[in-house]
Order: C-alpha cells, then sequence, then structure tokens
C-alpha cells in the first residue's frame, strides 16, 4: 500500500493509500481512519465500520463531510472508506452518465462485458478490501458495514449474503428495492442481464426472505429526499422484514433531504449502534 497522505484528526488519523486491486485489475485508492486507541506506544488493534458511499462519490465525500470522526475517536473504532468503482480504465460509455460506470460500481460483480473483468465492486469490498488493511494496518476482523444511497443497497446486500461476516449493518437512504427503481434497473440490466431472476441475489429486499443471519438492521431516511420516491423504496424492504419477522428500525426524519448533512445529523446514532455490536460499549 501506497501512503499518499495523513492528516491528524481528534487525536487519531486520517490516512488515504493507493494500491493495486486484484479483484478490479486496476489501481484504487481509498481512506482510513485510525482512532487514538490504535496509535502510540499503547497502541491496539481495533474493529473497523466499512462505509460505502453513493454515486458520484469517492473515499472523500464522507471522511470530509460525514463528521464521524470525533464519535469514533471516542469509541475506538476504525472507519474504511473504499471508492465507488473502479478508477483509470477508460471503457467504452465508461463516463457517460453519472448513474452507470465511473463512480456507480454499485457494489455487484459485473458478468457483462466489458465490465465483467473490472467491476467487481462486491468482492473488492467484501474481500480484498478487508483482507488487504486487516493484514497492514492495526484492525482486527471485527467488522460492521454501512452506506449511503447506493452505498447503503451495497451496505445491505453485504451483510445479508455474508453470515458471520459482519457484526452490524445501517444504512441511510438506501436503494432498497433496485429491482425496481431506474437506478438499480439501469445499473443491474448494463453489468449483469436482462434476465431479471439475474438480479435477485443483488437486491435487499428479495434477499430478506431467505437470509441465513438476521442481524437488525438500521435504516434512516429523509421525508424531503428527492428521490424517496422514485429510487429508494424503503417500504418495500421493511415490507419484508415485517413478512419473515426480520428486525428493522426504519426511521422517517421529517424535512431532511439526500445530502451529508442528513448523514452528519445522524451518523453518531449509526457508530453508537455498530460500536454496540463491536464489544466496544
Amino acid at each position: 500500500m501506497e501512503l499518499l497522505s495523513t492528516n491528524v484528526c481528534f487525536d487519531g488519523e486520517h490516512r488515504r493509500y493507493r494500491h493495486h486491486s486484484a479483484a478490479l485489475d486496476c489501481d484504487m485508492e481509498f481512506a482510513v481512519y485510525l482512532p487514538p486507541a490504535a496509535l502510540g506506544a499503547s497502541a491496539r488493534k481495533v474493529p473497523a465500520l466499512y462505509w460505502l458511499s453513493g454515486l458520484t462519490c469517492t473515499d472523500q465525500n464522507f471522511m470530509q463531510k460525514a463528521g464521524a470522526q470525533k464519535k469514533a475517536a471516542r469509541l475506538g473504532m476504525a472507519l474504511v472508506c473504499p471508492d465507488t468503482s473502479p478508477r483509470g480504465l477508460d471503457l467504452p460509455g465508461e463516463h457517460d452518465s453519472y448513474d452507470f460506470g465511473s463512480g456507480a460500481g454499485f457494489y455487484v460483480n459485473a458478468i457483462r462485458q466489458p465490465w465483467a473483468p473490472h467491476y467487481r465492486m462486491y468482492d473488492y469490498v467484501v474481500k480484498e478490501l478487508p483482507q488487504l488493511v486487516e493484514s497492514h494496518l492495526p484492525i482486527t476482523e471485527d467488522r460492521s458495514i454501512s452506506g449511503h444511497s447506493m452505498g447503503g443497497h451495497g451496505a445491505l446486500i453485504a451483510a445479508l449474503k455474508n453470515p458471520g461476516h459482519y457484526r452490524s449493518v445501517s444504512a441511510f437512504a438506501p436503494i432498497a428495492n433496485p429491482s425496481e427503481c431506474p437506478w438499480g434497473q439501469k445499473a443491474f440490466s448494463g453489468y449483469l442481464s436482462d434476465d431479471r431472476r439475474a438480479w435477485e441475489e443483488w437486491d435487499a429486499t428479495l434477499l430478506i426472505p431467505t437470509a441465513r443471519e438476521r442481524l437488525p438492521l438500521l435504516v434512516d431516511q429523509g421525508t424531503a429526499d428527492e428521490f424517496l420516491d422514485s429510487q429508494l423504496n424503503p417500504d418495500a424492504l421493511a415490507d419484508a422484514c415485517e413478512k419473515v419477522h426480520h428486525h428493522i428500525n426504519l426511521r422517517m426524519h421529517r424535512g431532511y433531504d439526500h445530502s451529508y448533512f442528513f448523514i452528519a445529523s445522524f451518523i453518531d446514532d449509526h457508530l453508537e449502534h455498530h460500536a454496540e455490536a463491536l464489544g466496544l460499549k
């Protein structure tokens, strides 16, 4: 891993790294916040929250706008934030729209060309990146996962598809039923197939009935979110959970939109949720 930058933050360190990803076959950058407990003479390994960002974002959006470091420092929790897609490939059509290709990997493993050799963000965030940071940084194998919008979708499917891999999961304004919204349909048809049956393993609402582990879901959603009705559909996720008694705490927040102002307002609640599962409280 090549260290790109480091900043002291609440007596911890915010670091940015570059490495070559075998899963994506390209160079990738990601960010890590190490709390004070992981640094210095009395340093110890700490658990981590993996944060998956939304469309058009990189690792820098969450780290600079969410205001999570202060609480993470107090809890003794690392934050790991990957990018949202492969970079530097310049595949045909990759940069043509904001909701497909560059910045829009959707946390799936693509099977259609030319995306299949590189757009494997699911394998990257679930397998490769944790192995990398847990091998080279003072981070334990105790993991939680969260995310926003497209990243909320990614966090939910990562937890639902990998029993025992994460201690807890949460999401802000997730794309909860991507098979039934324009963003998801565009991504799934482009990366996967026109056969909707191939989409089912990447849709949190459709995974709920057969989930082999039922981690409680914490989902925050703003009522003034401009994408609520057309893209996000949290009610479908809640209905699926109710039918199989999968615990979900869906909190609707009056007046909040889709921005990082919303995330910053409630990020501490999510960190507390994960801290309890990670044994930090």
